[in-house]
C-alpha cells in the first residue's frame, strides 16, 4: 500500500525467508498472501540524488501496517523539517556522547552532578527508546513516578532540567525538531525562605562553638559571618589573597568537594564571585590586629583566646 503520493515512499510486507539459491524472498514469498501473521511490515521512499542513479532508503522489521505509515510519515516529515533521522540512535548513546562533550566545559563539580544524573536516571529511565521517540509523556509519566516514590521535587526538577540540556543541543543539531522535555519538566520549585541571624545569634553561635568544641574552625565561621563568603570561597583562600594592611580579601578560587571522594580547586560559582571582599564586621588578623572594619553591625570576634568578645547592636564609626 503506497501513500497519497506514490513517489515519496510506500509501505509493504516482506519476511526474511531464503530461496533455495540462500536468496531472501523479500516481499515475493507466496505466504504473504495467505498468511498474514507471516513476515514484518517495512517502508521505502526514493530520496533526492545528485548523481543521477536512484537512491532509496528502506526500514523494516515494523510490526503491523499502521506502524510502518507512522515510521514513513515521521521520516518524511523530518526530511520537510531537514531533521537528520537516525534512527538507530538510542538516547543512551546519545546522552553519553553529550556528556562526554562537556566533560571539558562543565565545572568539575557541575559535571559530576550532571554524570551522576544521566546513568543513575535519565538513562535508565529513557535509554532504550530511540532519540526521535522520546516524547513529553515519557518525561512527565517518569517524574510522577519519582514523585510517587516519595523523591524530593528538586531532585525530579533537576533531572528534567539536565535532560532538556542534551535535548536542546539535539534540536541545534537537527536530530530532533523539538525538546521533548522542556514543556514537561516540573516547574521550578520555590526556593525556602532564608532567615539571617541578628548580631546577637552570631555571636551566640561564636560562643557556643569556641566553649564547647573549642576547634580549628573558629576562624572560619568568623570570616563567613564577617564577609558572607561561600564556605568553599573561604576554603580556597589563599595567603597572597589575604591583605591584612588593605583589610581586603580577593577571591580567586574555591574549594569543591566532588562526589564527597576528593577535593578540586576550581575558579568561583559566579564571574561576580571572583572579586574584592570588604568585610562588614571588625576581624582580628593574627599578627596585625584589626582585620577589616566597615559599614554596618560592629562585630568583636568570638575567639578561643578573646571570649570576651561579642556582637553589639551599635553602628561602626570606623
Amino acid at each position: 500500500m503506497n501513500l497519497t503520493d506514490p513517489q515519496r515512499g510506500r509501505v509493504y510486507r516482506r519476511c526474511g525467508c531464503r530461496d533455495t539459491d540462500g536468496r531472501q524472498y523479500g516481499a515475493r514469498y507466496p505466504k504473504l498472501k495467505t498468511h498474514p501473521d507471516h513476515g514484518n511490515w517495512a517502508y521505502a521512499v526514493d530520496l533526492p540524488s545528485t548523481s543521477g542513479k536512484r537512491e532509496t532508503r528502506r526500514r523494516g522489521g515494523l510490526p503491523d501496517q499502521n506502524a510502518a505509515l507512522t515510521a514513513l510519515q515521521d521520516f518524511l516529515k523530518a526530511e520537510r523539517t531537514g531533521i537528520a533521522v537516525d534512527e538507530a540512535l538510542t538516547v543512551a548513546d546519545y546522552l553519553t556522547e553529550w556528556l562526554l562533550s562537556k566533560q571539558e566545559v562543565l565545572k568539575a563539580t557541575t559535571y559530576a552532578g550532571y554524570h551522576r544524573h544521566v546513568h543513575h536516571d535519565l538513562i535508565p529511565a529513557f535509554g532504550p527508546l530511540p532519540l526521535t521517540g522520546l516524547r513529553d509523556r515519557h518525561v512527565l509519566a517518569w517524574s510522577r513516578r519519582q514523585l510517587a516514590a516519595g523523591r524530593g521535587r528538586p531532585t525530579v526538577h533537576r533531572c528534567c532540567t539536565i535532560l532538556s540540556s542534551p535535548m536542546n543541543a539535539a534540536v541545534s543539531a537537527d536530530l530532533l525538531a523539538r525538546n521533548p522535555a522542556r514543556n514537561a519538566a516540573l516547574k521550578r520549585p520555590a526556593a525556602p525562605e532564608r532567615r539571617c541571624w541578628t548580631p546577637q545569634q552570631a555571636s551566640a553561635f561564636l560562643h557556643h562553638n569556641a566553649e564547647t568544641y573549642n576547634d580549628v574552625y573558629a576562624d572560619i565561621f568568623e570570616v563567613i559571618l564577617g564577609t558572607g563568603m561561600r564556605r568553599g570561597e573561604v576554603l580556597g583562600l589563599h595567603w597572597p589573597e589575604v591583605h591584612f594592611r588593605q583589610r581586603v580579601l580577593f577571591v580567586r578560587w574555591t574549594l569543591a568537594s566532588i562526589n564527597n571522594a576528593r577535593l578540586h580547586l576550581q575558579a568561583p560559582k559566579t564571574r561576580a564571585s571572583r572579586n574584592w571582599v570588604s568585610p562588614r564586621y571588625l576581624l582580628r588578623g593574627p599578627e596585625t590586629g584589626l582585620l577589616a572594619s566597615g559599614p554596618g553591625m560592629t562585630v568583636a570576634p568570638c575567639r578561643r583566646y578573646d571570649l570576651g568578645g561579642g556582637v553589639t547592636a551599635a553602628r561602626s564609626t570606623v
